[in-house]
């Protein structure tokens, strides 16, 4: 199933404006808060927030925000490095380098970094969930055998 952030950024017009293959409508478009929020599932204040980390940038016309394809982009991949789980620090830093003069090679060559800390930490925490859950099932199993014990005539209680 697909999220209002999946569906965004691989709609064709999303696609097509991250390709630079966006036509001069799409790339002159322009969105306000209420339909950037409401397009990515998520509130005002959450748009707001990674505005005020200067994750995104909108043009400010007087007390109105306006986003550009830019700030649409660049929110799908907040979005997106939330959904993964990486920090903030983390995402912006990828999306820094999306902008930096080697462009696309560097992000990708830091994200896939990241997903390997990433994956590696995730495998951790399975095997400790793992060993976690094997010990409460060996543990309730002892209590189990306990409380059957205490039922047994001739047992005390």
């Amino acid at each position: 199933m697909t999220s209002p952030t999946t569906d965004a950024v691989r709609s064709p017009a999303a696609r097509r404006a991250r390709s630079g293959h966006a036509g001069p409508a799409e790339r002159d478009r322009t969105w306000s808060i209420a339909q950037v929020a409401e397009e990515f599932g998520v509130t005002h204040r959450t748009v707001r927030h990674y505005e005020e980390l200067g994750l995104i940038s909108p043009e400010r016309r007087g007390t109105a925000r306006v986003y550009h394809r830019r700030d649409r982009t660049r929110l799908g991949l907040i979005l997106r490095g939330r959904r993964l789980g990486f920090p903030l620090e983390e995402i912006r830093t990828i999306i820094d380098l999306y902008d930096a003069p080697r462009g696309r090679r560097s992000q990708l060559e830091y994200v896939l970094a990241q997903i390997g800390e990433r994956r590696t930490d995730l495998e951790q925490r399975r095997r400790d969930l793992e060993s976690t859950l094997a010990e409460l099932a060996d543990f309730e199993r002892r209590c189990r055998e306990d409380l059957e014990g205490l039922d047994e005539p001739g047992s005390v209680r």
